[in-house]
């Protein structure tokens, strides 16, 4: 696959973004299609989706949590988080539990097996994407490192909820 993006001028749709809008559409997709099964190279008995994978992840910073509140900090809808909690509790993953700020409502938090499960998810995922910048030249790979800290903030300006924060 090339390092450019595909150009569809015919294709019908939206007005044309501007060149570095499209590039940065097409490297942040290209590079979400990659991390996704390239975690299976390290751990490939994984069978865990995304979705369930980034409920851990944000379970395992923040547990016990409402489910509203999960919602919030991934945006999906809660309805949705709710399915995922469910398969994950039918799983052993999660634990359902009364809040003990409000005992009419529930919270979600990690079990034994669910903090395993992210661990091992989490260490698979790290050796992989600590490898992968190996591949790149010097200068790649200080560009792929500068340009952190401006991802993180394009991504707070395009409205990723951040600490203390809740999804619209």
């Amino acid at each position: 696959m090339s390092a450019q993006p595909r150009s569809d001028a015919s294709a019908p749709g939206p007005a044309p973004q501007a060149p570095e809008a499209r590039l940065l559409t097409e490297a942040v997709t290209r590079l979400r299609r990659a991390l996704r099964p390239s975690i299976r190279t390290d751990y490939p008995w994984e069978t865990l989706p995304m979705a369930q994978v980034e409920l851990l992840q944000v379970l395992g910073e923040h547990s016990p949590a409402r489910i509203s509140d999960l919602a919030a900090r991934r945006r999906p809808a809660p309805s949705t988080v709710s399915g995922l909690i469910g398969q994950m509790i039918g799983s052993g993953l999660v634990a359902r539990d009364v809040d003990a700020a409000d005992r009419r409502a529930s919270v979600a938090t990690l079990t034994d097996a669910g903090r395993e499960k992210l661990a091992s998810w989490s260490t698979a995922h790290d050796r992989r994407i600590d490898a992968a910048p190996g591949a790149l030249d010097d200068h790649a790979r200080a560009a792929v490192t500068d340009a952190l800290p401006a991802l993180f903030q394009l991504a707070e300006q395009l409205g990723e909820p951040g600490e203390g924060t809740t999804a619209d």
